[in-house]
């Protein structure tokens, strides 16, 4: 008998080698790069302190510091501190406004104290000079009637911008649905609470938990019109006969202010809002904003999101240098370079090693295209120096460029990869080089042009393809195990058909052209069943720990077993569902929730429940 099974348990003995060999490859492969904490060198250059404050320090004190230990610091130095704003008193995050002559020693006294993890200036942060975006006029209206394309907007043909990153087939993909993307900048014009304008073009766009940093209320209107045109390259509603376009048309836009009606603002603000937008949900953070000066607190904000599975990316600052600004330059965050219509980046672009990727950004000194506009990125926003007016402005900077990488971004979490590095990677692995390949300079363009349709495929498709082959190794592996004991069911087409459903779905639609998200539940029939849980609780809920586990496949069985004909389906799911796991485990593109984060608590939930589906499976299969 065990030399009659002998050759039964070699097979499946290679069958699991082949399966770890997989999972250590897949691991290998696809592992993000690493953020290193050392990523940039610090700019200490004269030209870098004229934007330090000269009369406010940032004090963030542990977390652990009570009311006690605030006031001891206070009576011991002689000062006054007071919270950045009513939304820093968790983190302990303080201000203080000191006489400049006493700068250094203040400092000195508060790095030196035991509560105080980091101390140093305050700095203005600001966007690019007026003069890149103020002296535009309008753009002219200029539709065809007989158009019947997607979209509809009646000056999509002005927004060369998005054809350039493949929107017109991305459309067809993905939409980001439910995914929040918080807006950092002069604020939104998205409702009429302190009496200034509401956008036409963003009529249907979901808002939430607005703040402004700048006067410490929830009215985070804008007053400038840079947030708004920023806002509206994200998520300007999409054909509906009205204006323009934006990327991602299903998103929520969550406007936080930090900078005033002149463009400018506080370094301390702009830490205090990352961290805002990380504690409130936000999925991806936009930063078309940026300055010379180096912020310990900017820093450490910034590795918070990161940390928490906020995607953050930043303009790369407008400067024309060989020099990344902040806080693109800090880890953790994704910096942006400008292009233009010819894909050259733009004269005024910032460039360098730390650069990550490039978008376009415009150029309203041009007309490149002949359309008869400059070629600016045209979006609806308010007026600069009249919040009561709305037109449609071309625009230019890597302010521009950065809130087309934010949407692309967008849609990719919407397709459940919420890691951040991983999301990321996607980006850079599918990033493309410029038309003319001659031009292509790593420095200026990081790892190429932003490809939306691209990052889109490769992040449901190619996880898709990994999930399905786990998925299939474990069936193999079940079912010769199940033959050497004696198969109790017939195994056949319903099989392998249900260990897809239960891996991958038709994860190849895309390739295919197919438009899932213009399919009924296409999000179901193009994700294994453990992500469906992106299609049932937005992607606020994805990685539930309930369907990322073996507790579906445990039901289905429970309440089945009794129907025979069932039985090899239902073992077909649970190996699928097994290598849906597997495929997490090994790469980090979700956090599971509800199970503790560090060291690989969710490598191990993983793991337990892809082995416990893995036995299930093979009980029904044998006699």
């Amino acid at each position: 008998m065990d030399e009659h099974n002998a050759p039964e348990r070699k097979n499946r003995g290679f069958l699991w080698l082949v399966v770890l060999i997989a999972v250590v490859a897949l691991w290998w492969f696809m592992r993000p790069d690493s953020v290193s904490d050392t990523a940039t060198a610090y700019d200490d250059s004269a030209e870098a302190l004229l934007d330090m404050d000269p009369d406010d320090l940032l004090i963030d004190l542990r977390d652990d510091v009570g009311a006690d230990t605030v006031a001891d610091i206070e009576r011991q130095l002689g000062i006054d501190l007071e919270l950045v704003s009513a939304e820093s008193y968790d983190e302990r995050f303080y201000r203080a406004h000191i006489d400049p002559a006493r700068r250094d020693q203040l400092l000195s006294a508060l790095r030196a104290h035991p509560a105080v993890e980091i101390a140093e200036p305050d700095a203005f942060a600001y966007l690019s000079p007026v003069e890149s975006f103020a002296d535009v006029a309008p753009a002219p209206i200029d539709f065809d009637p007989n158009w019947e394309g997607y979209p509809n907007d009646p000056m999509y043909k002005h927004q060369w911008h998005m054809g350039q990153i493949g929107m017109p087939e991305a459309w067809k993909m993905a939409d980001g649905d439910g995914v929040i993307v918080a807006v950092i900048d002069t604020g939104v014009a998205f409702d009429d609470r302190d009496r200034f304008h509401v956008m036409p073009d963003l009529d249907g766009i979901s808002f939430v938990h607005p703040y402004n940093f700048v006067k410490n209320n929830d009215l985070a209107h804008d007053d400038h019109g840079h947030g708004t045109h920023v806002a509206g390259t994200i998520a300007q509603a999409t054909h509906n006969g009205v204006g323009v376009a934006g990327i991602a048309r299903e998103v929520k836009i969550m406007p936080l202010k930090v900078l005033s009606a002149s463009g400018g603002g506080s370094v301390g603000a702009i830490a205090d809002s990352i961290r805002f937008a990380a504690d409130n949900g936000a999925n991806v953070i936009n930063m078309s904003l940026g300055g010379r000066f180096p912020s310990n607190v900017l820093k450490k904000a910034v590795k918070y999101a990161h940390d928490q599975g906020v995607v953050v990316v930043c303009a790369a600052g407008n400067d024309g240098r060989r020099k990344v600004s902040y806080p693109a330059a800090y880890p953790g965050a994704i910096a942006v370079a400008a292009t233009q219509f010819d894909e050259t980046t733009t004269f005024y672009s910032n460039y360098g090693k730390h650069l990550d990727i490039a978008a376009p950004g415009g150029n309203t000194r041009v007309d490149q295209n002949q359309d008869g506009m400059p070629d600016g990125v045209l979006q609806n926003t308010i007026a600069i120096g009249d919040p009561t007016r709305d037109d449609y402005f071309p625009y230019m900077g890597t302010s521009m460029a950065s809130p087309h990488i934010a949407g692309v971004a967008a849609l990719i979490v919407g397709e459940g990869v919420t890691d951040p590095a991983a999301v990321e990677k996607i980006l850079t692995d599918t990033a493309r080089k410029p038309h003319n390949e001659s031009s292509y300079d790593p420095d200026r363009y990081g790892a190429g042009i932003v490809d939306a349709p691209a990052a889109i495929t490769k992040a449901r498709s190619e996880t898709g393809g990994w999930q399905l082959l786990l998925g299939l190794l474990l069936a193999g592996a079940m079912a010769a195990g199940a033959r050497r004991r004696g198969l109790a069911v017939k195994l056949g087409p319903s099989y392998l058909a249900s260990v897809m459903v239960g891996a991958s779905g038709l994860f190849f639609l895309p390739y295919l052209g197919v438009g899932v998200e213009m399919l009924p539940l296409g999000d179901l029939f193009t994700r294994g069943l453990p992500s469906w849980d992106l299609a049932l609780l937005g992607p606020a809920g994805h990685g539930n720990a309930l369907f990322f586990s073996a507790l579906v496949p445990l039901g289905l069985i429970l309440a089945l077993y009794g129907v025979r004909s069932l039985r090899a389906p239902l073992a077909g799911l649970a190996a699928g569902v097994g290598g849906h796991l597997l495929f997490h485990a090994a790469v980090r593109v979700t956090d599971i929730q509800y199970i503790p984060n560090g060291f690989i608590f969710d490598e191990m939930w993983l793991v337990l429940n892809a082995l416990v589906c893995v036995g299930l499976g093979g009980l029904l299969l044998r006699r």
